[in-house]
């Protein structure tokens, strides 16, 4: 059995691939505004290794808004098909803009027109003024390579803190920590 987290994710993250029917890369991302008032919603998981976890969004936003006021979040993958659950813990930072543009450039054309059009989180009269904003992007980028907005960028959670749950009969879990410690990891067992 893996003693590194990153292996021992990489694993639990291949099988869920692997067997999990929807969305085996969404996680729930919790934040916290500068009150300490929690928020939590699911993202999509769009790189990870031992540097950390990688998400995408709307740096307007209202989740981003949160992270750059408070660089600290909690991750949480739930696959219920294999009855596990990973909780992740750490900082935050945003990734290099090469890096960003890289994702961006193998999404499809009409989510990058998505990117560009959405005011993300902010109140919407109507989905027609959303539809009306869309076919408007497809109209300036008609012929020509969608850039990224400059609004648009990626998250990376550093982890301090990797927990992997598996559920047993009898409500007897097994969880098993890993604590950051310098440069490399400890690791330990928690109580269902």
């Amino acid at each position: 059995m893996p003693t590194d987290p990153f292996s021992l994710f990489d694993d639990w993250y291949a099988e869920a691939r692997d067997r999990e029917i929807n969305d085996s890369n969404a996680m729930a991302l919790a934040t916290a505004d500068e009150q300490g008032r929690p928020s939590v919603r699911m993202v999509l998981l769009k790189g990870h290794g031992p540097e950390g976890f990688v998400f995408y969004t709307n740096f307007e936003g209202r989740k981003a808004e949160q992270l750059l006021a408070n660089p600290n979040a909690a991750l949480l993958f739930h696959w219920k098909s294999l009855r596990r659950q990973i909780r992740i813990e750490g900082r935050v930072e945003p990734v290099d803009p090469i890096i960003a543009d890289a994702y961006f450039a193998t999404r499809s054309r009409d989510s990058q027109l998505g990117a560009w059009a959405s005011d993300q989180s902010r109140p919407l009269e109507s989905r027609e003024t959303f539809i009306r904003r869309f076919d408007e992007q497809k109209a300036r980028f008609e012929g020509r390579e969608v850039t990224r907005p400059p609004h648009w960028s990626g998250f990376r959670v550093v982890p301090d803190h990797i927990e992997f749950w598996q559920d047993r009969e009898y409500r007897l879990h097994e969880r098993r920590l890993f604590k950051r410690a310098g440069q490399g990891w400890d690791e330990g067992l928690l109580y269902p």
